[in-house]
């Protein structure tokens, strides 16, 4: 593991004139400012992983699992990556993912056994090794047969639904035992769009399944849900119905604030729970109150990285290269939340990665889509 040691204190009171605090005194919403350094994930090798877009972080027994999406590298598709929570070396790469025998007349087996889009994952209450997955952009996938396009019309959203499955580890191998598509209703006004659908999945402790939507008909971020039971993957070609949690969001930027990563946190045992989503293009979390009493929360955070030291590391000025930098684009597409720690995974923007080169021995890393680790503590005053 490589180790870079620098004084976080030090840089953060260089770079900025606040750590933490940051009020914004004319928004109902509430505003801090964090900063938090990445550790670049390391494969059992000592290199960083290629390109696995990692998408989605679910904490299950110590460990972080992440999934990749259909644009990762072909060596990291139909993957599951298991992750050391402390620094976030791998500790396994598990898969390719294969199809039960039941699902192989499903409607979707084509997409699933091809190149299907994960974009996040869950872990199944009061199971280790089994996971919810989500499906988004299947527009350059396997189409559906004539028969399953007229089945399957009334997404209430993309011609080609987006689907929740169900991941089992078994034997050492990871297999789909189940498939339902989701079906929006039309009056939400989710829109068609194939590559801004679902990015978000998490699960509340009364098991209400939240879905997050990186933008609907009107380019606002929506959370939708259902309630997850043993009946959930009972069958298999079937609409799988799901309604607005109608959250309260901060004021919304247009196009700005896609809703990627995110998982549920509880202050305290009476509380029903806040949502903590990473709105992906902003550098921001946003704590929204499962309650729906309190204002929104958000979070700007200004991510750092290592950098590569070489003896002739200079930057563009011919001046020595700093041995940390910090980010312009992250691209946050993974947040697992465990007792008062919040984990976060990027998901390099392959159009815009590069531009976190300040020093040329960085670039290779950027250029092969590397992914950060990253920890935040939570502040009780989030949720004040």
């Amino acid at each position: 593991m490589l180790n870079f040691k620098f004084d976080l204190r030090k840089l953060a009171i260089a770079s900025m004139a606040s750590l933490t605090l940051c009020i914004n005194a004319f928004a109902t919403q509430r505003n801090f400012e964090v900063t938090t350094m990445g550790t670049w994930i390391i494969e059992k090798d000592g290199s960083t992983m290629l390109d696995p877009q990692t998408s989605g972080l679910s904490f299950v027994n110590g460990d972080l699992y992440s999934i990749s999406d259909a644009s990762a590298h072909d060596s990291q598709i139909q993957r599951l990556h298991k992750l050391s929570h402390k620094d976030g070396r791998i500790l396994e790469k598990l898969g390719p993912i294969r199809l039960a025998e039941n699902m192989k007349e499903s409607c979707f087996a084509a997409y699933l056994s091809e190149r299907p889009d994960f974009e996040a994952l869950v872990n199944i209450p009061n199971t280790d090794n089994a996971w919810m997955l989500v499906t988004e952009d299947a527009r350059r996938g396997p189409q559906l047969s004539a028969q399953c396009q007229q089945r399957f019309k009334d997404t209430g959203s993309t011609d080609h639904p987006t689907l929740i499955v169900r991941l089992e580890l078994t034997g050492g191998e990871l297999v789909l035992t189940g498939v339902r598509a989701i079906q929006f209703d039309p009056n939400d006004e989710v829109g068609k769009f194939d590559n801004d659908g679902i990015e978000g999945l998490t699960i509340t402790k009364d098991k209400r399944v939240l879905l997050g939507l990186e933008k609907d008909a009107k380019s606002h971020p929506r959370v939708f849900e259902f309630i997850f039971s043993d009946e959930t993957f009972a069958v298999m070609d079937a609409f799988l119905p799901v309604t607005d949690s109608e959250l309260l969001f901060p004021p919304i930027v247009e196009g700005m604030h896609p809703i990627n990563g995110m998982d549920v946190y509880y202050p305290n045992d009476q509380s029903s729970g806040y949502l903590i989503a990473a709105a992906r293009n902003a550098d921001q979390l946003w704590i929204l109150d499962l309650a729906k009493k309190k204002a929104a929360t958000v979070v700007d955070v200004n991510f750092f990285a290592p950098s590569v030291m070489t003896d002739t590391s200079v930057d563009e000025n011919n001046e020595r290269c700093a041995p940390v930098h910090q980010m312009t684009q992250t691209a946050l597409e993974g947040l697992a939340v465990h007792n008062d720690l919040i984990y976060l995974v990027n998901d390099p923007w392959k159009q815009r990665y590069e531009e976190n080169v300040k020093c040329p021995s960085d670039a290779k890393r950027y250029q092969d889509m590397s992914p950060l680790f990253f920890t935040l503590s939570i502040n009780p005053r989030w949720f004040k």
